[in-house]
């Protein structure tokens, strides 16, 4: 009944997720959710007012363009200067996404001909390699080993690989790993895109959830990034707004132009009422980032703490709002798994539902309060 490209994905991960925790609820399991990278902290009251007000003009409830407005890609223009120190011409170098997945999907059947290669970090967020598939090309996996810190190796590619390779997909600071880089890593991916004719796709969405000093660079940041390459970026963690649906991509107009074609042809433009909730978002007060970062660095050390005094190894992360942990020897992540959501009512994400070298490990989310992350503690020591 299908098509072939259809029966080829995996179980979507995290529909999976939502169906195991729906049938331990039914069981009368009291369900404490650190799966999910959905914040539960509020959009901030400025973006709300502002929507609320967009939304009452007709002239917003019309067909929005397929570029966006270009006072939103303005907004995002000047924020790139002002947090990342790049300048991006706002009409040729910033396409507005109907959040950056969609735009994600949509570069591999931009770049792709049947067959070609997309080298796929592994672990990742499934998208990537889902939308390989779709669009009939071949993902090949680039293992993300915590020797390397959870970095690509460049040199033990295939050079027959690379040759094939059309596209590589990256994303630091890292889901689900949080592992993060510094300027120096985005100048040796822009040599080797370079080198190869490879386009690189960065997704960036956690670039302003960081902590104990450090700062993430942008790739775009690189010296000849905008010849290598793009960088998806969206509202949705920086301030909140996953359910909005509101994103962007940046950097080389002529990449961007093959994204936009997609773009034209299977969907449209996000709401303009989105994007002036947007514009308020990028122009408006920024102490909510500060705020939000702080709870979440609250969050981290409590379940830090805790996973530490039930006898689990875990890394500080520098950003991200997860927790990369690995799970007892005895246990595979999907074992580990299920009994901690059967034994705890504790729901984690499996490290193999993100790739094969995400195997022997488990992530933790951050996007509960402290108080429920301390029972979660509570119950994690009464089962290890």
């Amino acid at each position: 009944m299908y098509a072939k490209r259809i029966s080829s994905l995996p179980p979507y991960l995290f529909a999976e997720i939502d169906e195991r925790k729906r049938e331990a609820r039914k069981k009368g399991i009291d369900v404490i959710d650190l799966s999910i990278g959905d914040p539960d902290l509020p959009t901030p009251p400025h973006v709300v007012e502002a929507v609320c007000n967009a939304a009452k003009d007709p002239s917003n409830h019309r067909y929005p363009s397929y570029d966006g407005m270009l006072t939103f890609r303005k907004a995002v223009a000047a924020w790139y200067k002002r947090k990342k120190h790049v300048s991006l011409d706002a009409e040729d170098e910033v396409l507005t996404l109907i959040g950056s997945k969609e735009g994600i999907a949509h570069s591999a059947f931009a770049f792709l001909n049947h067959g070609d290669v997309a080298l796929i970090p592994d672990p990742a967020y499934p998208v990537y390699g889902n939308a390989t598939i779709l669009a009939n090309g071949i993902p090949h996996l680039v293992p993300l080993t915590e020797e390397n810190e959870f970095k690509p190796n460049l040199e033990s590619i295939d050079k027959e690989v690379t040759r094939k390779a059309k596209i590589m997909f990256l994303n630091y600071p890292n889901n689900p790993t949080a592992a993060t880089v510094e300027k120096s890593f985005f100048k040796e991916i822009v040599d080797f895109a370079r080198e190869h004719d490879i386009i690189i796709l960065h997704d960036n969405p956690y670039s302003e959830l960081t902590f104990d000093g450090y700062e993430a660079p942008s790739f775009m940041a690189v010296d000849g990034a905008k010849e290598a390459g793009i960088e998806f970026n969206s509202l949705s963690k920086t301030y909140n707004m996953t359910g909005w649906r509101i994103g962007f991509a940046v950097g080389n107009p002529e990449i961007l132009k093959g994204l936009r074609l997609v773009k034209t042809n299977v969907d449209s433009g996000a709401f303009q009422a989105v994007q002036i909730a947007g514009i308020a978002a990028l122009t408006g007060p920024q102490g909510g980032i500060k705020t939000n970062v702080e709870t979440y660095r609250e969050r981290r050390d409590i379940l830090i703490d805790g996973l530490r005094s039930a006898g689990m190894e875990v890394r500080k992360p520098r950003a991200t709002f997860y927790l990369w942990v690995e799970v007892p020897s005895t246990f595979s992540s999907i074992r580990f798994s299920m009994f901690l959501l059967e034994r705890t009512g504790v729901v984690v994400t499996p490290g193999v539902g993100f790739g094969e070298n995400g195997e022997g490990f488990v992530r933790f989310s951050l996007c509960v309060n402290a108080e429920r992350i301390k029972e979660a503690c509570e119950r994690l020591k009464l089962f290890m």
